[in-house]
C-alpha cells in the first residue's frame, strides 16, 4: 500500500495518541470525519495500523527491573528457534524477544518486581530451557530513550 502525507500524518498522530478521536484526528489532518475514518480503516486493513494499547509505566505498576538477557543456542536448526520462541511466549515476564545475526541468537527484554524475581525468572524458566547453551545478563541502570512505534516521516 503506497501512503501519501494524509495517511502518514494519520499515522504520526494515532502513534502519538491512539485515543484521539476520529473528529479531532480529522481536523488535524484537514479531512472531514467520513473520510478520515475511511482511511484509517484502510490503514488497519492493511496492517499498517496493527492495535491500540496504553503505554504502561512498569515501574508503577511494580516492575522497577528490567534485564536484557543475551541467549545463544545449541542448535540453530528451525524446530529448535520455533521451540524456543514457543517457551519465551509463555514467560509474562520477557516482553520482547528479537532473533540475531551474529554470536548471540535472541536477546530479550524482561521485567521484574526485584532482583529475585528476576533470578527466578533466569534459573527456573530460562536458563534450563532446552537448546539453551548460555545466558549473559544485563541489567538496566536507567533508560534515556524508550519511544514506541517507529519514526513517520511526513512531508
Amino acid at each position: 500500500m503506497a501512503f501519501d502525507q494524509i495517511d502518514r500524518r494519520i499515522l504520526e498522530l494515532l502513534q502519538r495518541d491512539g485515543r484521539m478521536t476520529n473528529v479531532e484526528l480529522a481536523e488535524r489532518v484537514g479531512l472531514t470525519a467520513p473520510p478520515c475514518l475511511r482511511r484509517v480503516r484502510a490503514l488497519e486493513e492493511a496492517g499498517a495500523i496493527r492495535g491500540y494499547h496504553a503505554d504502561l509505566d512498569a515501574a508503577t505498576l511494580g516492575y522497577p527491573i528490567t534485564v536484557f538477557a543475551m541467549v545463544s543456542l545449541r542448535s540453530q536448526a528451525e524446530q529448535d528457534l520455533a521451540a524456543f520462541e514457543a517457551h519465551i511466549a509463555t514467560i509474562p515476564e520477557i516482553r520482547e524477544c528479537h532473533m540475531l545475526n551474529g554470536e548471540i541468537d535472541f536477546i530479550l527484554k524482561i521485567v521484574a518486581s526485584d532482583l529475585k524475581g528476576f533470578q527466578e525468572i533466569l534459573m527456573t524458566h530460562l536458563t534450563p530451557a532446552p537448546n539453551v547453551a548460555s545466558v549473559k545478563t544485563s541489567l538496566t541502570i536507567r533508560t534515556a530513550k524508550a519511544l514506541p512505534g517507529i519514526p513517520v516521516r511526513v512531508g
